[in-house]
Order: C-alpha cells, then sequence, then structure tokens
C-alpha cells in the first residue's frame, strides 16, 4: 500500500527518470517503513536506560561505543554491499536489527540485563552501518541526475513523515503498554521493511571487490571533514537533546511511563515545519542555491544548538525542535546532494561512502565522549549546557565541503 502510494505519487512529478519509477518508488517504502521502526523505539532507548538506573555518564559512554563499533563494522558493510548487493545487505540489516530489538526487551533484567545491552550496541550497530551504506549506494545509484535536488527532498519528506509520527506513536504505546510493547512492534516493522526491496533486482554491479587505488584524495578530504561534523550533530540532536530534556524540562513528571509520552509529542510537533522545508529546499538545491542553503541551515542549527542550554518549559522544546528541523533539514539535503554527486564523480562510489560512514560515526561518538568526559568531572545539568555550547562552535564545520557540484 504504501509503495503503491508512492508510486503513484512519483510518476506525476518524475517523468525525467533514468531508473524506473518502481526502483525509486521501493526504496522510499522500504526506508520510510525502517526510519519508522527504528525511530519508534530509538529516542526512547536513552530515556530507557536512564529510567532503569543506568547513569548519564554511563549512557553517554555506551553511545560512544556504540558509534565507535559502527566505525569497525564499516570495512565488513562495504564489502558486503559490494559483493552481495546493497539490496541483500539491507535485508541481511532489517533481520539483525529485528533481532536486536527482542534483545532491548531484557535489558532490565537484573542479572543479565547488561549482556542484552551489550549485544544489542553489536547487532544493532553492525545492522545500522550496513542498512546506511546500502542505502547510500541504491539512492546514489537510482537517483535522477537532473533533479537529484527533488528526489532527496521527496525522500526527506517520507523520512520526516516516519520520524515525525513514529515518536508520538512509539510514546503513546510506551505509556499504555510500556516501553517492551514498543520494542516487539519495532522488530516486527523491522522485517517487514525488506518486503518492498526484491520487486526488481539490484541496482550495481555484484562481485565486486573495494579498490582504493587511485581513489580521488585532494577533492573528497574536505567533505570527510564535514561529514565528521555531521555525526557530532546527529548525537547532539538525536540522543543529548532528548536526555536534556529528560532531566531538565520532564523531571517533574509523575507517572512511569509519562515520560515516553510527553518527549514523543514534543518530538513529533516539528514535523509540519520539516515536510514544508523538505520540498521547498529540494526547489532550491536543483535551482543551483545549495551552497548558500549549505551554509545558511549550518549556521541556524548552531544557533538553536547555543540556545539549548537556556530551554526550561515544554514550549521552549516545541520551538527549538521546530528551529532545529529546518536547519538540519536543510544542511543534510545540501550536504547530501553535493555528497551524491561526488560519488558520481569520484569513480569510487563504495569506497566514497564507506570512508563517509566511517568519519560520520567517528564524529557521533567523539560528540558521546565529550559529554561523558564532562560528566565525569561536572554536575549532569551543567555539563549538558556546557555541550551545546561547545556543540554550537563545532558543528560549523557542517558548512565546509567545497562541493564541486556547488563550483560549476
Amino acid at each position: 500500500m504504501i509503495q503503491a502510494f508512492i508510486l503513484r505519487f512519483l510518476k506525476r512529478r518524475h517523468f525525467w527518470r533514468y531508473a524506473t519509477f518502481s526502483e525509486v518508488a521501493e526504496l522510499y517504502a522500504s526506508r520510510t517503513m525502517r526510519l519508522f521502526a527504528l525511530r519508534l523505539a530509538s529516542i526512547f532507548t536513552s530515556i530507557y536506560l536512564y529510567q532503569i538506573g543506568y547513569s548519564l555518564t554511563f549512557i553517554a559512554f555506551f553511545w560512544a561505543s556504540f558509534y565507535l563499533l559502527k566505525v569497525v563494522f564499516a570495512w565488513p558493510s562495504a564489502r558486503l554491499a559490494a559483493w552481495w548487493g546493497p539490496k541483500h545487505g539491507a535485508l541481511l540489516s532489517n533481520i539483525v536489527s529485528a533481532s536486536s530489538m527482542l534483545l532491548l526487551i531484557f535489558v532490565s533484567h537484573p542479572t543479565y540485563g547488561i549482556y542484552a545491552l551489550i549485544g544489542w550496541c553489536v547487532m544493532q550497530g553492525f545492522s545500522g552501518c550496513l542498512y546506511d551504506l546500502c542505502y547510500l549506494i541504491d539512492f546514489s545509484k537510482v537517483k535522477s541526475m537532473q533533479h537529484a535536488g527533488k528526489e532527496i527532498g521527496f525522500m526527506n519528506i517520507f523520512e520526516k513523515i516516519a520520524n515525525g509520527l513514529s515518536p508520538l506513536v512509539g510514546g503513546l504505546i510506551a505509556f499504555w503498554a510500556g516501553p517492551h510493547a514498543v520494542m516487539l512492534i519495532s522488530a516486527i516493522l523491522f522485517l517487514l521493511s525488506t518486503i518492498p526491496l526484491f520487486q526488481t533486482g539490484e541496482p550495481t554491479t555484484v562481485n565486486r571487490r573495494l579498490q582504493f587505488r587511485g581513489f580521488p584524495w585532494r577533492t573528497t578530504w574536505r567533505s570527510f571533514v564535514a561529514e565528521t561534523a555531521v555525526g557530532y550533530d546527529v548525537f547532539v540532536t538525536a540522543t543529548a537533546w532528548s536526555l536534556f530534556i529528560t532531566v531538565v524540562v520532564f523531571a517533574a513528571n509523575k507517572g512511569e511511563n509519562d515520560i515516553y509520552a510527553e518527549v514523543g509529542a514534543v518530538t513529533s510537533v516539528a514535523m509540519l515545519a520539516s515536510l514544508v522545508a523538505s520540498y521547498v529546499y529540494g526547489k532550491l538545491i536543483d535551482r543551483r542555491r545549495g551552497r548558500q542553503l549549505l551554509i545558511v541551515s549550518t549556521i541556524l542549527n548552531s544557533m538553536v544548538h547555543a540556545g539549548r542550554p537556556f530551554v526550561t518549559t515544554p514550549l521552549g522544546v516545541v520551538y527549538s525542535n521546530i528551529a532545529n528541523e529546518v536547519a538540519t533539514t536543510g544542511f543534510s539535503m545540501a550536504f547530501l546532494r553535493g555528497m551524491f554527486d561526488t560519488a558520481d564523480l569520484s569513480g569510487r562510489r563504495i569506497e566514497y561512502l564507506l570512508i563517509i560512514e566511517m568519519v560520520v560515526n567517528l564524529g557521533a561518538a567523539s560528540s558521546a565522549t565529550l559529554l561523558a568526559v564532562l560528566l565525569l568531572f561536572m554536575d549532569d545539568v551543567l555539563s549538558m549546557q556546557l555541550f551545546f555550547a561547545v556543540s554550537a562552535v563545532i558543528t560549523l564545520l557542517i558548512a565546509t565541503p567545497r562541493f564541486v557540484l556547488y563550483r560549476r
């Protein structure tokens, strides 16, 4: 049903495509379902760990380890994607993700909980890395050359719908049935998200090996530095911010599961702004305004981080989330368009995207490590406030890549 809707939606707007309509529709449908499954539980994972007794310092070090594992898994994931093809890689990723969500249910066990958490960390780290690479390779191959900005915009719209609705739905489910129910439903959705992928063949040549000889380092290294800052921002927005509003804004909630519904609601409310922004930004990128969009949105994102230490009310959280969605949507779409163009020009698509995956997770790991170190030596709230202030400066590096596409 989801794929049929997307297919009809695209046919009226994508008459220029080189790839078939079904190829891009199945990718959109599968990614929307996977992101819904992932966000359904992931936004509450840190809150769940905090609620069952883990300290903020432990949680920060846990996420640093998680992202470092993804750096380690990047090489074997790229080899699997090159040998089997991105669709088969995504199939394996979704099966592993479903299994890992079932492990998360046992994290609260007094004896075996830590082993379940380690198992989830390893399995989800491998699965997430493999899927990220497979998705980037697949989309990079099937996108339209002339109107890639609009296609990224449409993909972003479907992603934002999934990202916007899943915290609200997950929060309500956790409120009514507890967080374990969310993890079980997420596991089922991971498996279902694989179904749309195999109605067409692999978009890339399979049974190939990675080759770095002749890799164009001179034209790509700046994008690697900027992508490290993108990864740093991922942890700030997805994890550190959730912890901050849990500890500061919703610290006085009464019921055990109230926090899930409250965080889910304020996270989902920014969805409409991101949907509008995705459509507008896609047109701007195709009209050669990608570089300006990248710079302006990065600055706005930095300003949002600088203002986060002063947020103390649910309304303030809503305003901050809306501003962040507008900013993050802008720089991520502009960056993706430049990144895909660089992957095409490099002649080493999988190798380039492999390094991108490694540095984005290295950036997220460094972000989590910085927060963990601050938490070791300072008060919890003050540590997070200082962390956001430092992040406002570091994330400005997102605007530094010199993509060839934006110099033409």
